[in-house]
């Protein structure tokens, strides 16, 4: 039986995410032209890295249909030029798409099968509406498997406030406020911008180039997030404010084995310690990041106070609520979502994984005193997925101080 190996991030990048739809700077472009962006952006920063030792590639998209069928992970790799010896597939866990593929090449590497390979999502919203031309078992209304509710996600994110009273709409509207305010503050200090792969971009307009962001809303108000529509539900908790909005966007990372880091000149931002996924109700989808939290953890042979920085995926407000509330962590911890999150910063949903570790392994390089950290995330139909970082710029004498 091979040896575990060592398994690292080395880098990660992805695109500014858009607004879905007509009015959104990616209406005119591609999904697979959006991974093939990020890729090429990636191997251009990782030059001593040579394209043929790539060993796959692996991108998710959660419709996989018209720009984002045809099995991506090839044809994203022809389209940027990688060598045709380099393999690739394409996955589907809906929003945990892109951590999905990272733990599955990480599989492969630990086991000795790979040395490097591609890993991220893409999501374009726009075109291709999460769900959009599915067509569910009868099953699962006929057996009352699953409620028909637990296929909108909206939905699902009121019935947490309904089983969690103390899970009130004011906490979660002041939870998405600070989150505008985050990465607003982010953004000022050019934080965000090292990872961003500016995209050519075609409008009514004209030419132009992709380069920022284009949900956040830095003007955002309490009074103003009081004041919206509940669509989900007559007199609810969850809207437009406290939610991830519909975006576009595509992520990219390289992942290693520590030898084959070693090997091509490469500095790892993290080491790979532990990761699980977890399946919950379907019609509470929202707090599956708490089991595979406590999975991850087990398996890592850890416990949340062990954890110094968390990037949780805000798909709603109050679905990080949740777990913040089950492990209690106060809801303005300043180790949670130090930059923001979906909430601001656009969940186009198969890419969103990568995101989360582009953003902890920048933070880990600024905190020598945090040794661990976490990316995790609710998943559709019931699921949550997890992930536990090591820095590697970890210092006893950082931490002692």
């Amino acid at each position: 039986m091979a040896e575990s190996n060592d398994v690292v991030f080395v880098d990660g990048v992805r695109t500014p995410f858009g607004r879905a739809g007509d009015k959104g700077m990616y209406w005119q472009t591609r999904a697979d032209d959006l991974v093939v962006k990020a890729m090429k952006g990636l191997l251009e920063r990782n030059p001593s890295l040579p394209p043929e030792r790539i060993d796959d590639v692996a991108i998710a998209a959660t419709t996989q249909q018209g720009d984002q069928g045809l099995t991506l992970g090839r044809t994203t790799a022809l389209l940027a030029g990688l060598p045709q010896s380099v393999p690739g597939y394409a996955i589907d866990r809906m929003c945990a798409g892109a951590m999905t593929s990272v733990t599955s090449v990480a599989g492969g590497i630990a086991f000795g099968a790979y040395d490097v390979a591609l890993a991220g999502g893409v999501e374009h919203m726009g075109r291709h509406p999460m769900g959009f031309a599915a067509d569910p078992n009868p099953r699962f209304a006929a057996e009352k498997l699953v409620s028909g509710e637990a296929l909108n996600m909206g939905n699902t994110a009121e019935r947490i406030h309904d089983r969690f009273p103390q899970l009130t709409k004011e906490r979660s509207d002041r939870y998405a406020l600070r989150s505008q305010q985050k990465l607003a503050a982010a953004y000022d200090a050019g934080q965000i911008q090292p990872d961003l792969v500016p995209v050519a971009i075609k409008t009514d307009q004209g030419w132009g180039l992709a380069t920022r962001d284009e949900a956040p809303r830095p003007e955002t108000t309490m009074e103003g997030l009081a004041g919206l529509r509940t669509p989900f539900r007559p007199h609810g908790r969850v809207t437009a404010g406290n939610s991830s909005g519909l975006n576009d966007g595509a992520t990219v990372s390289l992942m290693a084995s520590g030898a084959a880091a070693k090997e091509f000149g490469l500095t790892p931002k993290m080491r790979l310690v532990s990761f699980a996924f977890a399946g919950v109700e379907p019609e509470i989808m929202g707090i599956g990041p708490v089991p595979s939290t406590e999975k991850a953890l087990r398996k890592a042979g850890l416990s949340i106070d062990d954890i110094g920085l968390f990037e949780l995926n805000e798909a709603f407000a109050v679905q990080v609520l949740s777990l913040l509330d089950h492990f209690g962590i106060d809801d303005d911890d300043p180790r949670v979502n130090p930059w923001g999150g979906a909430i601001a910063v656009g969940h186009p949903l198969a890419s969103s994984g990568v995101r989360l570790m582009i953003q902890l392994a920048r933070q880990f390089e600024q905190h020598p005193e945090v040794r661990y950290g976490l990316t995790a995330m609710c998943i559709g139909l019931g699921q949550g997925g997890s992930v536990i970082w090591e820095n590697p710029h970890y210092s006893k004498k950082a931490a002692r101080a």
